[in-house]
This record gives C-alpha cells, sequence and structure tokens, in this order.
C-alpha cells in the first residue's frame, strides 16, 4: 500500500503541469441519493431505489448510495449452499463466478434485496447489511471509535482504574476495562500482588503474550543488561515500541515493583490526538507522514544477545477507504538511515516530521504517572507514546506484549466494537 503512495508522490513531483497525486479520502461525508428508477420499499423502511447497469446495481437506500457489482453480490451470496453460517466462512468457490454475470430479474421486498441469477439461484440481502457492508457505507463507519485525549481531557474524564480482583473474576470488570482501553489506549488494574507471576495472570485475563526478542514475561532494570536505552536510568524521550518489527507489538504491560529512589515517572501522550492536530491544522503533512515508508532498526550486540531487526512503514499508517488512522509509528532513537525517501520528498517529509514532533512534545498534551507496585499500566503501542524521566537509585518493572487480535477478540465476545 505505502509502496503506491510514495510513487503517487512522486508522480506529484516529477509529474506534468497541472498532474495532481491521488489524496488520501477525507473524513466521511453524506452520500446523496441520486435520482432513478424508483422501486418502492415497505413505507416503514427509509427511502429505497434502484437502477440496473451493465455491470452493477445502483442502489439508493436512506442517505446511502451503492455501486454493488454483479460479481460482488453474487460472491457475498449468504444462502445455505454459498455459505456457512455455523462457521461464519464462504463456501462458494469465488473463482467460479462468471466475471461477466448479470441477475435474471431483481426486486425489493420489504427491507429485502431479491436477485435471481441465471442458473435460478436466488441470493438474498437486508437492506440495511448491504447499507453497513458496501464500500460507501463502510466509507462513513469508524472502525475503531475512540476518545482523543489530551493531559486536561484525560484528568477530567476521571477514567476509573479496575480492581484485580474484579477484573480477573467477573466479565462486568473485564469489560470495564477494556472500554476504557479502546476509548483512551489506556487502562490501570489496581491492588496486582507486585511480582513477575502474579502481573503474567493479569495480562493473559486480555490475551495470549506475545513473545519477542525480549522473551515472554521481562524484569526491567538499569544494568544495561539489553542493547536499548530503556535499560539505564536516563530519561526517555516519547516512543511507541518495537518500530523495528514489521508489525509492531500491539498492547505493552508494565508494572513497577520496586523504586528505591526518585524520579521515574511515566509519561503518556495520546499519539492519535497529536496527529489529527496535525491534519487540522496542515492536512499536507499529514498526509506526507502517511505516504512516505520508512526504516526502522534495531542493532543490538551486548552479552549472548546478538539481534539485527528491521520494520518498514510510514510514521501514520491509515485506512484508505476512510481515512482513520490505525497505527503511528514514531520512535527518534529507533530510525533507521532515512534512504527510501528521494530527495525532492526528503525535506517536505522533515518539515511534516517537525510539525508531528512539535504537537507531541507540547506539554498540555503530556500526561505524567507515577508507577507503583500493585497498579499495572496497559499501553496500546499502536497509539499512545510513553516515555520516562530520569531516576536515581534502584527501580525494577516487570512487563510484557500482548497480541493485538486477542484483545480486541476478548472485546468483540464482550459486545464492544473493536
Amino acid at each position: 500500500m505505502w509502496c503506491q503512495r510514495l510513487a503517487w508522490l512522486l508522480q506529484g513531483c516529477q509529474g506534468s503541469p497541472g498532474h495532481r497525486w491521488p489524496r488520501l479520502p477525507r473524513a466521511p461525508r453524506p452520500i446523496l441519493a441520486v435520482p432513478a428508477r424508483c422501486h418502492p420499499a415497505a413505507p416503514a423502511s427509509p427511502p429505497c431505489a434502484w437502477q440496473l447497469h451493465q455491470d452493477h446495481l445502483e442502489l439508493s437506500y436512506g442517505s446511502t448510495v451503492m455501486r454493488l457489482d454483479f460479481v460482488w453480490l453474487r460472491d457475498h451470496c449468504r444462502s445455505a449452499s454459498c455459505y456457512n453460517a455455523k462457521t461464519s466462512q464462504r463456501s462458494l468457490d469465488t473463482a467460479s463466478v462468471d466475471l461477466a454475470i448479470q441477475p435474471r430479474a431483481v426486486r425489493v421486498d420489504g427491507s429485502t434485496l431479491f436477485l435471481t441469477w441465471p442458473d435460478g439461484h436466488v441470493t438474498r440481502y437486508g437492506l440495511e447489511w448491504l447499507a453497513k457492508n458496501s464500500y460507501e457505507g463502510q466509507k462513513q463507519q469508524v472502525v475503531h471509535p475512540r476518545i482523543l485525549w489530551n493531559a486536561e481531557i484525560y484528568q477530567q474524564a476521571q477514567v476509573p482504574s479496575i480492581d484485580c480482583q474484579r477484573f480477573l473474576q467477573t466479565d462486568e470488570g473485564l469489560k470495564e476495562f477494556l472500554q476504557s482501553f479502546l476509548l483512551y489506549g489506556i487502562a490501570f488494574v489496581e491492588n496486582v500482588t507486585p511480582t513477575k507471576e502474579h502481573t503474567e495472570i493479569v495480562a493473559k485475563r486480555i490475551s495470549i503474550i506475545r513473545e519477542t526478542i525480549y522473551g515472554r514475561m521481562w524484569y526491567f532494570t538499569s544494568d544495561f543488561s539489553r542493547g536499548d536505552t530503556a535499560y539505564t536510568k536516563l530519561a526517555l524521550d516519547r516512543h511507541t515500541d518495537t518500530t523495528y518489527f514489521q508489525e509492531p507489538c500491539g498492547i505493552q504491560v508494565f508494572h513497577c515493583l520496586k523504586h528505591e529512589g526518585t524520579g521515574g515517572r511515566t509519561l503518556l501522550v495520546d499519539g492519535f490526538h497529536a496527529a489529527e492536530q496535525v491534519r487540522l491544522q496542515a492536512p499536507e503533512h499529514f498526509e506526507l507522514l502517511a505516504k512516505v515508508p520508512l526504516r526502522h532498526e534495531y542493532v543490538e550486540k551486548v552479552g549472548g544477545c546478538h539481534n539485527h531487526m528491521i520494520g518498514v512503514g510510514p510514521l501514520l499508517n491509515v485506512y484508505p477507504w476512510n481515512n482513520e488512522l490505525y497505527l503511528i509509528r514514531y520512535n527518534n532513537y529507533d530510525r533507521a538511515v532515512i534512504n527510501t525517501v528521494p530527495h525532492p520528498v526528503v525535506r517536505r517529509w522533515y518539515h511534516a516530521h517537525r510539525a508531528l514532533t512539535a504537537e507531541l512534545r507540547r506539554p498540555r498534551n503530556e500526561l505524567w504517572v507515577k508507577l507503583k507496585p500493585g497498579k499495572a499500566l496497559f499501553v496500546d503501542n499502536w497509539r499512545v507514546l510513553h516515555g520516562r524521566e530520569a531516576f536515581t537509585g534502584y527501580r525494577q518493572l516487570c512487563g510484557c506484549y500482548l497480541t493485538r487480535d486477542d484483545v480486541l477478540s476478548t472485546a468483540r465476545l464482550l459486545g464492544l466494537q473493536a
């Protein structure tokens, strides 16, 4: 995806006068109905009209106008012979569908669309289902509902921490925790026994632990046992972790088991809030950061740990159909040599990067938290940047990375949109 975007970018720099490279779609706008041959549905249903074209059905339902390809309509049939409702899997062989297929008959009865195909097979679709699952419908949908925040917004929301036993033993506690996590990208569990073993039990409540080059559960001290600045007492600027993985880890868990000294507060910044400010103030910067691919690198040669990891991707990752941001990959420590960006774009990228960095570093966007034994912090590593102030004395943390897919699956099973 980002390869195509960079190609578009270069075409915009080097193309002929007046040539404009395609832009990412803006925020969804209401789609107005167009005149069509009307076939009224039941009075209780939203207004519905449809019109047949050579290769697609144009369907107006409520305020949404859909252009549904005939092959798509045949491929997504939910009849028993085409779709296994028990496994939620397609049974129809997509490659067997005639690419020139056209329905023999079309009608709308109430809130249902009926299509009869040349072989006599009948496909039924609920109009609400089509409105939700069509491209035009998805373009208007938010994939991940969220609340963008700075320090004041988060503090005024008074988001509650969840008691460990309620979190572990009740679906209500688990659901409350996940609701907060999905909306804000961070959540806390209180009264966790300050050991690595109990932290692991808490983490596994929502997901499978992701094993990485750092192992499964890890202890974290300032002994420089790994080739990373995090294993020192120095301050750490805001960043997301594992940008050097092709798929950065989705969730990170922190639990401070002991700190005999001063300092060491944890910094949290909502990267999506900062990116949205850039989008509003300088959309060309946002667009550039979502198009230009960069390498992120981790080289480690300490003791028995020898690793050389490289991940590639833009700083901002968006869904192309609705321009919704779903991942920020920001780590100035681990960004590799910029050798994937041509000269006409490099300086523009630096301006865009500066705009995002300035927003991330605004004091009003900084939420500072003092982690203490018994308080476990869950961070959405695809959204929220974390950092640390310098500290003195002995400080020990434990934690892990969680698989994002399993966290979202747990949320969906509890009825949350994720």
